[in-house]
């Protein structure tokens, strides 16, 4: 554990404390133990789109998971074997993830979007072993990808019926696994090339998100919801193992189709959610809702992950909830590593202080610690090296050794320190603009745009100019009721001129219908796929009406 010197942090922070055992699994250690202490204690509440839910107790996940695992054994996957798991939100993904950590095998979580091409990559890079999927996703399973195939919601030819695993012993032998052996592999989302396989271990992935639930402030027995998609790392962090490291019920809505802000604000009031957690995007959608439409009153903490939340965002909900939207960061590499804390003293705009696990700062390409307000790289100190980190990049030890350097992991994102060590976050290091000698960070400009009433969304990339180098771009989706136009450009830039300073206001502004084509499926947006097709090294996937900004005063 890393003690921070952070004399405003609540007390749950200062004395927070988790211990890294030798030997671990988190499927006998944390779920089994709750199956046995509290076998009636609800786990995991599913609510499908055609009003059915599902509700599985400890109890349940604790003796069908070990069902599941006699079932894999029983078919050929052994301790260390990668399996690809691409589910929705149904209670199959988290018993098979339980499953295989019970068994020691290696889970490889996967988005239900991803393509064939995708699959094939991932399939032959990871040394997938075997895949489990539903009878949706399996016809992108050619038979050219092979492996032990495992079908969670039916029977198909070339497939095992997972549902057959309900049929075996509920007893399974205790898998020994080691802290440094393999839990699970993230891929990445590859916007800088292809993915790379992110390695975490039995303890330091699970247990580590101690630190997550005590952000997300998440309570035994109550109901936390994570909204997530599948396959991202921040599914894991709080849908699976955040609440449960906590006995808490997780909550799981199977929607298909577009996502519907007045469906899921209405999910809150059925199920009584106390702890809710959503990317900015949701938080957004959300804010564009007459929210005193819904009950929410069950609400007691509520957090954004992913990219930090534009405080404008944050303030919207507070007037209509009076709860605040806490902030919080961390990668796939990581567990929570930067957080507004329950309890902690907010400051608009800063994601927060660094976590307990973890000694955070901000350090120069030579990991000299920068003073405070300098920006630079955020890195976490490696020596000693905490327990609550990737092992590697699988079979790239190049890119491993690129970014753990100079006695620090650098995360690869640029920010501020304040002198309390508050950090507030410029962007990440390539989506900085540099203009006219000026260096600009992204989210400030988009965050500024969104306080205008007329744009529900934007992203800010550099754009190329002749005479500067770069200018500043902006994307903006516009809310009903506004039309694109010149004149609404040039006031879009001049809004922005006077809450940020006037050499940081978009020259260029293009009006589009929607940024989901640029998103992750965690809802950030991949700005460098944005830059790249504004210099013409990539294929433009959005299109909207663009206007040059007239020239500002002082700008």
């Amino acid at each position: 554990m890393i003690v921070q010197n952070y004399a405003m942090a609540p007390p749950a922070v200062r004395n927070f404390s988790v211990q890294a055992p030798s030997m671990f699994n988190w499927g006998f250690d944390v779920v089994d133990k709750w199956g046995r202490e509290r076998p009636l204690r609800t786990a995991l509440i599913l609510d499908r789109d055609e009003g059915h839910t599902i509700t599985y107790t400890f109890g349940d996940v604790s003796t069908k998971s070990s069902q599941l695992a006699n079932y894999l054994s029983k078919n050929g996957i052994r301790r260390g074997d990668p399996v690809l798991v691409m589910l929705p939100n149904t209670p199959m993904l988290w018993l098979s993830v339980v499953a295989l950590i019970k068994l020691g095998a290696i889970a490889v979580p996967s988005a239900p979007t991803l393509t064939t091409k995708d699959i094939g990559y991932r399939t032959t890079a990871a040394g997938i072993r075997a895949m489990i999927t539903d009878r949706y996703n399996a016809k992108k399973f050619p038979g050219a990808i092979g492996g032990i195939r495992f079908l969670a919601d039916g029977v198909e030819d070339g497939w095992l019926d997972l549902d057959d695993g309900f049929q075996e012993s509920a007893w399974v032998a205790r898998s020994e696994t080691r802290a440094d052996d393999t839990a699970l592999v993230y891929f990445t989302s590859g916007t800088e090339g292809l993915p790379k396989m992110v390695v975490h271990t039995h303890v330091s992935y699970p247990l580590g998100h101690r630190a997550t639930a005590l952000w997300l402030g998440i309570e035994e027995g109550k109901v936390h919801w994570n909204i997530s998609s599948p396959g991202w790392a921040k599914h894991a962090w709080s849908s699976i193992f955040a609440p449960w490291n906590t006995g808490a019920p997780t909550l799981s809505y199977d929607y298909r189709g577009g996502f519907n802000a007045a469906k899921h604000l209405q999910k809150i009031e059925e199920h009584a959610v106390v702890s809710l957690c959503a990317a900015p995007t949701i938080w957004r959608m959300f804010a564009l809702e007459d929210l005193s439409k819904y009950d929410l009153s069950s609400l007691q903490n509520v957090c954004s992950a992913g990219e930090p939340l534009n405080p404008e965002i944050i303030e919207r909900f507070r007037k209509a909830t009076g709860l605040t939207i806490r902030d919080g960061y961390g990668q796939t590499e990581t567990v929570l590593a930067i957080a507004n804390f329950p309890g902690l003293k907010i400051k608009e705009g800063s994601v927060g202080v660094p976590s307990p696990l973890y000694d955070v700062d901000i350090v120069d390409e030579d990991g000299k610690t920068l003073p405070p307000d300098e920006e630079g790289y955020v890195a976490i100190r490696t020596t000693p090296r905490p327990f609550a980190l990737f092992k590697e990049y699988a079979k790239d030890p190049g890119k491993t050794n690129d970014v753990f350097r100079n006695g620090w992991y650098y995360t690869g994102d640029r920010a501020t320190k304040d002198a309390d060590g508050y950090f507030w976050f410029v962007g990440r290091a390539d989506d900085v603009i540099k203009s006219s000698g000026y260096r600009i960070g992204p989210f400030e400009v988009e965050s500024a745009l969104i306080k205008h009433p007329s744009v529900a969304e934007a992203a800010v990339i550099p754009a190329p100019d002749v005479v500067r180098g770069a200018v500043v771009k902006a994307f903006v989706v516009l809310r009903d009721g506004y039309t694109p136009s010149q004149e609404l450009a040039d006031e879009l830039a001049a809004f922005v001129a006077k809450e940020t300073g006037p050499y940081k206001h978009p020259r260029k502004i293009e009006f589009v219908t929607s940024l989901e084509p640029v998103k992750t499926i965690s809802g950030k947006i991949r700005r460098k796929n944005l830059r790249l097709a504004e210099y013409g090294k990539a294929e433009k996937s959005i299109l909207g009406a663009e206007f040059d900004v007239k020239p500002l005063r002082g700008g």
